[in-house]
């Protein structure tokens, strides 16, 4: 899994949570469920009757005197609109590379799509010996491509030469065709079967 991918999906169920128990909360409180089913909330538990508030008066007008706390409550709102900001950018860089350059010289280079680049290592490492299924995709940026390969080995391939096969084949040809260096990473897995019995 992807860093940005797990740290979105902690965020995303973080977030989750708290607006799930925010809505639970408000919702037993103006349904009236903690009478209803005769339970008794914890000393200071918010929203426990349909006409209770969140916060009351003395809570809400606590700190108003004091000097510190309206600087205090726009700072802590800044970082929070800030990492917002800093989230949703994330989100929005690119992780592909784009159109990759092909050729030594950038103004007359061809520019060779992300796709059709994935699609011609794939293409190509299928035909090697000893793997039943491949996928390659591109990562990185136009000026720093990277290739991961998935390749799917037979149950009595040997992983060291086909983790070789790469290397010297599609890769190499997608290195002389672009002019440029395609660092990669290859997964092998093996294709499930069943168990050999030994007699």
């Amino acid at each position: 899994m992807k860093r940005k991918s797990a740290v979105n999906r902690v965020v995303l169920a973080l977030a989750g949570i708290l607006l799930l128990g925010t809505g639970l909360l408000i919702l037993a409180g103006s349904l009236d469920l903690y009478r209803r089913w005769r339970m008794t909330p914890p000393d200071g538990w918010p929203l426990t009757t349909p006409q209770g508030v969140l916060l009351d008066d003395a809570d809400r007008t606590r700190w108003v005197g004091e000097g510190w706390w309206w600087p205090a409550v726009i700072a802590v709102l800044a970082i929070v609109v800030l990492l917002a900001l800093w989230w949703l950018l994330a989100q929005l860089r690119r992780t592909h590379p784009g159109p990759t350059p092909v050729g030594a010289d950038p103004v007359e280079a061809v520019e060779l799509g992300e796709r059709a680049l994935s699609d011609a290592l794939t293409a190509d490492a299928r035909h090697l010996p000893g793997v039943q299924q491949a996928r390659a995709r591109m990562t990185g940026s136009s000026r720093h491509p990277e290739a991961h390969l998935d390749l799917t080995l037979t149950p009595d391939t040997e992983p060291g030469h086909v983790l070789q096969a790469p290397c010297d084949g599609p890769l190499e040809r997608a290195r002389q065709s672009t002019g440029r260096p395609l660092p990669a990473r290859a997964q092998l897995r093996v294709s499930p079967h069943k168990a050999h019995r030994a007699v």
